[in-house]
């Protein structure tokens, strides 16, 4: 493991310890004091006092490499919660995650219509306050809220410049003060790919993109291990990159993007299309439900062998090839994830997705980017908006929360 952190303070150091644990799961105190250049003995007092406060646990001892085996230790579970927020253009998902990132209440998915939506921001905090109603949960044994939203989002100024206008406030301090929890937001994507880079296929690469494919298509950026953002913020609008001069018109105004050729969204339209047009589809039983279950059920049928889906699903995927070949001869990745909703159908685009990178890249490129299909699919959403809570984590302001909490000891 890469050093890069010398010398903290104790409150600073059981911080690092923290972030650390909840995403290696389990480390020793060796493995800690090798990686935070601090003593075994410095680490140790550390832990014991984490161990005190609740909020880490022995779970046992190290596999032996030669001598005595050394204690592992772990993050207690429910010492504090998360609420996660995964939000796309059609509906929302609101979760509370332990510290193992496991709900401890039944997910909830909710529409909410973003587009041409003015009350879309009250809509989302009378979700939030129903929600914790509902689960019972308290609100102080929640660290804070992460929401991954679609649009374009500030995550320095707290503002999403597409969709949910909190007025004069920023909308990070908008949703703080409505739900009394500290708040995060950022871009779904870039909240997925970092989802992807601490617990999924491509855990702890650097160079990696993700590739969130849901009613539209999302890029999230990995570069030398941190989000890239570019000079704005906006980098990875990977979805309005232009395939054609006379393409299907786009919801930015012009003409072509993938985004209008080849998204989830795209493909659900066309296989209502088609089936009104007399297409044979086992589709054709759930044309009359509602959009967010017929995309799903897209899925469904085409993994059990719907051949005019799956014919829908292989244009799109070609479509999205093409235009990784222009992100693969720029950014030249080590791994490419393909993430979110679309996950459920990654092996059947797949295919079509390297057939148009060996038609458009150069080889020796294409041959050293890895294409995987996320395991985290759909919930990289959730997971991702709980590490964006995590990531800012910050031990000395939880502590006094952390005391007045009745907490059980470990012996």
């Amino acid at each position: 493991m890469e050093v890069k952190h010398k010398q903290a303070k104790s409150p600073q150091l059981k911080n690092l310890i923290i972030r650390q644990l909840y995403f290696e799961r389990s480390l020793s105190c060796a493995e800690l004091s090798v990686l935070f250049d601090r003593s075994v003995p410095v680490i140790t007092k550390s832990i014991n006092e984490l161990i005190e406060e609740g909020f880490v646990v022995e779970v046992g001892y190290a596999l032996s490499s030669g001598g005595r085996r050394p204690l592992k230790y772990a993050l207690k579970a429910d010492a504090m919660y998360v609420m996660a927020i995964a939000m796309d253009q059609l509906s929302t998902r609101i979760a509370i995650l332990d510290l193992n990132n496991n709900p401890v209440a039944e997910v909830e998915m909710m529409e909410l219509f973003l587009n041409d939506n003015p009350n879309a921001l009250v809509q989302l905090i009378e979700y939030i306050n129903a929600y914790f109603i509902k689960t019972g949960i308290e609100r102080s044994r929640v660290l804070g809220i992460g929401i991954g939203m679609p649009g374009f989002v500030s995550v320095t100024k707290g503002v999403n410049y597409s969709y949910m206008d909190a007025g004069a406030q920023n909308l990070t301090k908008y949703i703080a003060d409505a739900t009394g929890l500290p708040t995060y937001i950022d871009n779904d994507s870039s909240i997925i790919a970092l989802a992807e880079q601490k617990f999924g296929v491509a855990k702890a690469q650097q160079d990696m993109m993700v590739i969130n494919l849901g009613w539209g298509i999302g890029l999230g950026m990995i570069v030398h291990g941190d989000i890239f953002r570019g000079h704005n913020g906006f980098a990875g609008e990977f979805s309005h990159i232009p395939l054609s001069e006379d393409g299907a018109l786009c919801v930015c105004g012009k003409k072509g993007c993938l985004e209008a050729e080849a998204s989830m969204l795209v493909v659900t339209q066309k296989a209502i299309e088609g089936i009104r047009q007399g297409r044979l589809s086992a589709l054709h039983s759930f044309i009359d439900d509602p959009l967010k279950l017929l995309g799903d059920a897209v899925f469904e049928v085409a993994n059990k062998g719907d051949q005019f889906v799956i014919d829908l699903l292989s244009e799109a995927g070609y479509k999205i090839g093409k235009a990784l070949a222009i992100l693969i001869h720029i950014m030249n990745p080590q791994t490419i994830v393909l993430s979110g909703r679309g996950a459920k159908a990654g092996k059947i685009l797949l295919a079509p997705i390297q057939q148009a990178l060996n038609k458009y890249c150069i080889p020796r490129l294409a041959a050293n980017t890895e294409l995987l299909i996320s395991e985290l699919g759909f919930d990289g959403g959730i997971i991702g908006a709980a590490v964006l809570v995590m990531e800012h984590f910050n031990y000395e302001k939880f502590n006094i929360n952390i005391k007045q909490m009745p907490m059980e000891k470990t012996s």
